[in-house]
C-alpha cells in the first residue's frame, strides 16, 4: 500500500479511519444548522450601500442628531379610476387612514389639513384629480430602527375602499430585501433537482452523482450557520446572504465534482478505498484547498472597500469559502469511504458521459483540441485575443449609477408608487441634496447662500430648512434622476460654493450626494484592492505551479477575461441590449457595486480553474518532462471536468438571474457570462495556445526562488505513484533546476 507522507494524504487517511465518527458529527451539525442557521434573515442588515465615512453620510448624522430626522421616509398613493379626490367618499377613506395613524409615524402631510397652503395642498394631488400622496416621516432615531417600524406603518396605511400603493426609501428598500429573498430561496430549490439530473448525466450514474450534491446541500446550511455567527461580530447585508449561499451551492458542487473525479479514477487504476481516499484528498484535494483560498483571496478583496454591504459579502464570501473547504475535505472523504466501490452503482445507460472514471492518456477529445490549438499557437492566440478585446470595449460606455425603484421589476408596489409621485404629481419629480452648515451663521446670511444655491444650474429651488444651535439645514431640489450627469454636476456645485459668512464647514448630503460618494470610495479603494488580490494570488499560484511566467500569465488571462464579461455586462444591462430576452427595463446606469462583486467573484473563479487545470499540467510534466504533451494530458484530464463544473455553476448563477430584481439579474447572469468565457475561450484555447509559446519558459524558476518552492509544494502529485501500471514516484523525470 502506498504511504502518503504529505498533510493532505494524512487528511484523507484519518477522514478514512473515522469515517462514521465524521459522518456522525455532520449529521448533528446540519440538524443544528436547520434549525439554529435558517433564522439568519432575522439578523441581517437591509441596507449598507452608503460609505459611513463618506462627507454625505456625516451630512445625515449631524443633521438628524442635532436637528432630528424630518425627511420622507414612506409616500402612500392612494387612488380610484372612478372617484375624484374631492368626492366625499374619497376624502372620508383617505381621512380614516390619517386620525387613526400610529405612534411611530413622527409627522405626515395630508390634502385636507386646512393648515397648509392652497399651493402645498395642490402639490399632494394627482393632476388627473383622481389620486393622493401622503407623504410620511418615521419617528425611529436610525435608519434600521425606522425600517424595522415600516411593517406596522405598512400595514395601516392600507386602505379597503381606494386602490393603496408604498413608495419612498423605505419601500423601495424592504421590497427589495423581501424579493431577493424569496427569489434566492426559489433559485436554489429549483436549482437542486437539476443540479442531480446533470450531475447524474455528468457521472452516468445516481450514485456518484448524489455525492456532490450532498455537499451542495450541506453547504447551504453550513453557510446559512456561518453568516448568522458573522452577525454577532458584525454587520451582515441580507444581500450578503443572497450571494455567498448561491455561490457557496455552485463552489461546493464544483469541489465534489473534481474530488470524486479523482476518487472514481483512483478505483480504477486499482488502489483499494482507503488508498484512493487518501491519494484524492493528496492530490485533488490539494488542488481544491488552495483554489478555495484563491476564492477566499477574492472575497478579502473588498473588505478594502468602505461600504458595509461590500465588507459584509466580503467576510460572508471568506467564511462561506472556509466551509465548503471543510466540507469537501473532511466530510467529502469520508462519505466516499463508506460509499466506496458503489460509487459506479445504479449507472445510467448512456452512450456517452461527460466525466467518466478513466482518463486515457494522449487519446480523446480535449487532448485533440489541445494538439490543434497547439498547432498554430499564434493564430489562437491572436483571435481569441481579439475576440475578448472587442467584447471589453463594452466597457468604454459605462456610466455608473444607483440603485432605486429601477432596479424593482415594473409592477412592484413600491416602483409603481415612487414612479407615479414623479410622473403624476406636480413637483412630485423633484429631488432634495440636503446641506448641514456648521458654525454660528445669521439669519439673512443663511437666506443668502440659500438664494446662491438656488441660482445654481439644475438646482429648481432652495430654501432653509431647520436651524439649531450651530447647525442649519439648507436644502436645494433639483429636478431629473439622482445619478444623472447633471444631479452630479449640480452636486459639486454645491459642495464648489462659497460659504456663508460665519460658516465653518457645509456638508452636502442626500441620495445624488451619496452615489457620488460611493463611486469615489469605490475607485479610491480600488488601486489597493487590486494590489492586494494580485499580489498575493501571484504568491499562491508561484506555489502551486514552482514558476514566476505561470502566475503571471494567469492574471493577465485572467484581466483580459474579466475586461470581455464586464464588457458584455455593460452592453446587456446598462445599455439594455439583454432587457427583450431577460425582461427587465434598462436603467441606462448601472451601480458600480455590481462590477465589484462581478470583478472579485469571477476573478477568484477564473483563478479557481487556473489552478485545476495547471495543476494536473505540472503533475504530467513533473512526470514526463514534455511541456507539449503535458498541457495537451492536463487538458484531457481536466478538461470534462471544468466544463462539467463550469456548467453545474452556471445552472445556478443563471438560477439567480431569473429573480425580477435588476441587481441579482446583474450579478447571477454577469458571472454566468464570465464562467463561459473563462471555461471555453481561456481555458480551452488561450491557455494551450500560450504555454505553446513559452514551451520550457513556463517552467523558469530562478535558483534563489527554488528552495522555497521545494519545501512548500502545493500541486498535485504531492504523494507516491506506486500502483500497477504507473510510473514510480523515483522514476519519474525531475525539471532541471533553473528550469
Amino acid at each position: 500500500m502506498p504511504t502518503h507522507t504529505g498533510l493532505f494524504g494524512r487528511i484523507g487517511r484519518g477522514m478514512h479511519r473515522f469515517r462514521w465518527a465524521v459522518l456522525t458529527a455532520t449529521a448533528l451539525f446540519a440538524v443544528f444548522a436547520a434549525v439554529w442557521g435558517s433564522g439568519v434573515f432575522s439578523d441581517v442588515s437591509d441596507s449598507g450601500f452608503e460609505d459611513p465615512g463618506s462627507e454625505s453620510a456625516r451630512a445625515t448624522r449631524v443633521l438628524e442628531e442635532e436637528l432630528g430626522h424630518d425627511d420622507v421616509d414612506v409616500v402612500a398613493v392612494y387612488r380610484s379610476e372612478e372617484l375624484r379626490v374631492d368626492n366625499p367618499t374619497f376624502a372620508a377613506a383617505v381621512q380614516r387612514v390619517a386620525d387613526g395613524m400610529p405612534d411611530t409615524v413622527a409627522d405626515f402631510d395630508l390634502y385636507l389639513d386646512e393648515e397648509l397652503s392652497e399651493t402645498e395642498r395642490g402639490m399632494l394631488v394627482s393632476e388627473d384629480m383622481h389620486a393622493v400622496y401622503v407623504p410620511v416621516t418615521l419617528s425611529g432615531r436610525t435608519h434600521a430602527e425606522r425600517l424595522q417600524q415600516y411593517g406596522e406603518v405598512a400595514e395601516h396605511l392600507s386602505s379597503s375602499n381606494l386602490e393603496v400603493h408604498l413608495g419612498g426609501t423605505l419601500a423601495i428598500e424592504h421590497e427589495l430585501t423581501e424579493t431577493a429573498e424569496g427569489d434566492i430561496v426559489r433559485a436554489e430549490l429549483v436549482t437542486l433537482p437539476v443540479l442531480l439530473l446533470l450531475l447524474v448525466v455528468i457521472f452516468g450514474g445516481l450514485v456518484a452523482g448524489l455525492v456532490p450534491l450532498a455537499v451542495g446541500g450541506l453547504a447551504i446550511l453550513g453557510s446559512l450557520t456561518m453568516l448568522r455567527a458573522l452577525t454577532h461580530v458584525t454587520e451582515v447585508s441580507v444581500f450578503a446572504v443572497n450571494v455567498a449561499t448561491i455561490l457557496g451551492l455552485g463552489l461546493a458542487i464544483d469541489y465534489g465534482l473534481f474530488m470524486v473525479s479523482r476518487f472514481r479514477e483512483e478505483l480504477g487504476r486499482g488502489r483499494g478505498v482507503g488508498a484512493a481516499v487518501a491519494r484524492t484528498v493528496d492530490t485533488a484535494g490539494r488542488t481544491v484547498a488552495f483554489s478555495g483560498i484563491t476564492v477566499g483571496i477574492a472575497f478579502a478583496g473588498l473588505l478594502f472597500f468602505p461600504q458595509p454591504i461590500l465588507k459584509s459579502i466580503g467576510w460572508g464570501g471568506i467564511a462561506v469559502v472556509l466551509f465548503d473547504l471543510l466540507a469537501a475535505l473532511l466530510f467529502l472523504p469520508a462519505l466516499m469511504s463508506v460509499v466506496g466501490h458503489r460509487i459506479n452503482r445504479l449507472r445510467l445507460p448512456l452512450p456517452h458521459r461527460t466525466v467518466t472514471g478513466a482518463v486515457h492518456d494522449g487519446a480523446g477529445t480535449w487532448f485533440r483540441l489541445a494538439r490543434t490549438v497547439m498547432r498554430g499557437p499564434a493564430v489562437s492566440l491572436v483571435a481569441v485575443g481579439a475576440v475578448l478585446l472587442v467584447f471589453s470595449s463594452g466597457l468604454s460606455a459605462t456610466a455608473l449609477g444607483s440603485t432605486d425603484q429601477r432596479y424593482l421589476p415594473a409592477d412592484a408596489e413600491s416602483r409603481i408608487a415612487t414612479e407615479a409621485v414623479t410622473e403624476d404629481f406636480p413637483g412630485g419629480g423633484l429631488g432634495r441634496i440636503h446641506v448641514a452648515v456648521l458654525g454660528q451663521v445669521g439669519e439673512a446670511d443663511l437666506e443668502e447662500y440659500a438664494e446662491r444655491l438656488g441660482d445654481l444650474p439644475e438646482a429648481s429651488l432652495a430654501r432653509v430648512e431647520r436651524t439649531g444651535d450651530g447647525v442649519a439645514h439648507v436644502m436645494v431640489a433639483y429636478g431629473g434622476a439622482s445619478d444623472s450627469p447633471e444631479v452630479a454636476g449640480l452636486v459639486r456645485d454645491v459642495r464648489d460654493a462659497p460659504l456663508p459668512e460665519g460658516a465653518e464647514e457645509a456638508l452636502v448630503g442626500g441620495v445624488a450626494a451619496m452615489q457620488q460618494d460611493n463611486v469615489a470610495a469605490i475607485v479610491d479603494a480600488t488601486p489597493v484592492t487590486v494590489g492586494f488580490i494580485a499580489g498575493a494570488t501571484l504568491l499562491l499560484l508561484f506555489l502551486a505551479f514552482g514558476s514566476v511566467v505561470l502566475p503571471l500569465k494567469a492574471v493577465l488571462m485572467g484581466a483580459l477575461s474579466l475586461g470581455a464579461s464586464l464588457g458584455v455586462v455593460v452592453w446587456g444591462f446598462q445599455e439594455g441590449a439583454l432587457s427583450g430576452l431577460l425582461g427587465f427595463d434598462a436603467v441606462g446606469t448601472i451601480d458600480p457595486t455590481y462590477l465589484v462583486l462581478i470583478t472579485i467573484v469571477a476573478f477568484g473563479l477564473a483563478m479557481d480553474y487556473e489552478l485545476f487545470l495547471l495543476s494536473r499540467v505540472r503533475e504530467e510534466y513533473l512526470r514526463t518532462g514534455d511541456n507539449t504533451r503535458s498541457v495537451a494530458a492536463g487538458l484531457q484530464h481536466t478538461g470534462q471536468i471544468i466544463t462539467s463544473a463550469a456548467i453545474l455553476l452556471m445552472v445556478v448563477l443563471l438560477a439567480m438571474g431569473t429573480s425580477g430584481l435588476l441587481f441579482l439579474k446583474i450579478i447571477g447572469i454577469g458571472l454566468a457570462i464570465a464562467v463561459l468565457v473563462d471555461a471555453t475561450l481561456v481555458r480551452a484555447v488561450m491557455v494551450p495556445a500560450t504555454m505553446r509559446l513559452l514551451g520550457g519558459a513556463n517552467w523558469w524558476l530562478p535558483r534563489p526562488l527554488r528552495w522555497l518552492h521545494d519545501r512548500i509544494g502545493i500541486s498535485e502529485g504531492g504523494g507516491e505513484d506506486e500502483v500497477p501500471g504507473t510510473v514510480a514516484e523515483g522514476e519519474r523525470r525531475r525539471v532541471p533546476a533553473g528550469v
